[in-house]
């Protein structure tokens, strides 16, 4: 992404509030010069904007990386030119919020109420744009609410968003809303906070008694729904919704509803209603999985992630994501990742 696809409305936007606020700070702290020296920064950073060399590397003329930008629009040089001292401290911070990360994922494997749930979370570099969470119900409610997104972008500033999903969809939950309602808002509330070259991709939904489910897709990747014997799942219209026959697996596809989180605030979603029976699986996985690609430049695909998961539901959810995972491995020959990969098997244990 150069620094002529970020916004330049919006860094001026921040640029402007943030010596608002300098010279507010300054007038109360009496010329205090860590401030003052703060305030010729942004001056000299609006400056660069009005002559056309904002975001230039002052070392190599080439352009700082843009995420870096959009974190701290005061940067004056790329990485490859940061002093020793600026590395280490670049270093610890994204020790930090890989730490930080880590803190906001659940636990690995979860049983609640009938449920099994396993996962992996994989980041391309330190920290990930993933977004994953399970969120168990209050009070008498026996449901959970599961959560697998993917900001665009990479790195820092992916995290950060990712960050930000984490906490909306915690404060939402605790409202009861319906499932469609609550990724309606948290788009809403997404599109309004962030910057406009971000969105986000995602699958929600709730997990209840009895093996139902409600789940919802957000331009996300088709979630898989495995089962043992033919049976309908069904949109709120009433509508049923064909399946196609996987050896002796009943296979189909979750299709988006609506839009990535971000794009609109006026977007709307729908929510299918499942019902799973015990040993059903429910596979949900970001693109760093399907879009994986091995030396040859062969990317691993969607019926590969299908072949990958089927026949391994006897197992449990973890069984159904580490066959996911090992099939890859063996497919990429070697290869690292090209994103940051997450896979999460939601299976009705009872």
């Amino acid at each position: 992404m150069s620094v002529a696809a970020i916004s330049d409305t919006f860094l001026r936007e921040q640029l402007v509030n943030r010596r608002q606020r300098l010279e507010s700070a300054l007038a109360w702290s009496s010329g205090e010069p860590r401030l003052a020296q703060l305030l010729a920064e942004v001056d000299a950073a609006l400056a660069k904007m009005e002559r056309g060399t904002f975001g230039i590397c002052e070392v190599c003329n080439e352009p700082v990386e843009a995420q870096r930008l959009m974190a701290d629009p005061l940067v004056r040089y790329c990485l490859d030119h940061l002093t020793a001292s600026e590395r280490s401290a670049l270093e610890r911070d994204l020790e930090m919020a890989a730490e930080l990360q880590r803190g906001l994922l659940p636990r690995a494997e979860v049983r609640h109420d009938g449920w099994d749930i396993a996962y992996a979370y994989r980041p391309l570099g330190p920290v990930s744009g993933d977004y994953c969470d399970i969120v168990f119900e209050e009070d008498s409610k026996p449901g959970l609410f599961f959560f697998v997104g993917d900001v665009s972008g990479k790195g820092v500033a992916a995290s950060m968003l990712m960050a930000q999903l984490h906490a909306i969809f915690r404060a939402l939950v605790a409202r009861r809303l319906e499932v469609a309602q609550l990724v309606g808002q948290a788009s809403r509330i997404f599109c309004e906070s962030s910057l406009s070259p971000y969105f986000a991709t995602l699958v929600g939904g709730r997990a209840g008694a009895g093996g139902a489910v409600e789940i919802s897709n957000a331009g996300h990747c088709p979630p898989l729904f495995l089962r043992g014997h033919a049976a309908t799942r069904v949109k709120p219209s009433g509508a049923p919704l064909g399946l196609c026959s996987v050896a002796s697996e009943s296979v189909s596809r979750i299709e988006p509803s609506g839009l990535p989180l971000g794009v609109s605030p006026q977007g709307a979603y729908d929510a299918e209603r499942l019902s799973l029976d015990p040993g059903d699986v429910l596979v949900i996985y970001t693109d760093g999985l399907s879009e994986a690609r091995n030396g040859e430049g062969e990317e691993y695909g969607d019926e590969r992630v299908l072949s990958s998961v089927r026949g391994r539901a006897e197992g449990g959810a973890r069984s159904v994501v580490d066959g996911c995972l090992q099939d890859l491995a063996r497919f990429l020959g070697g290869e690292g990742l090209g994103d940051d990969l997450t896979v999460m098997a939601i299976q009705r244990a009872n």
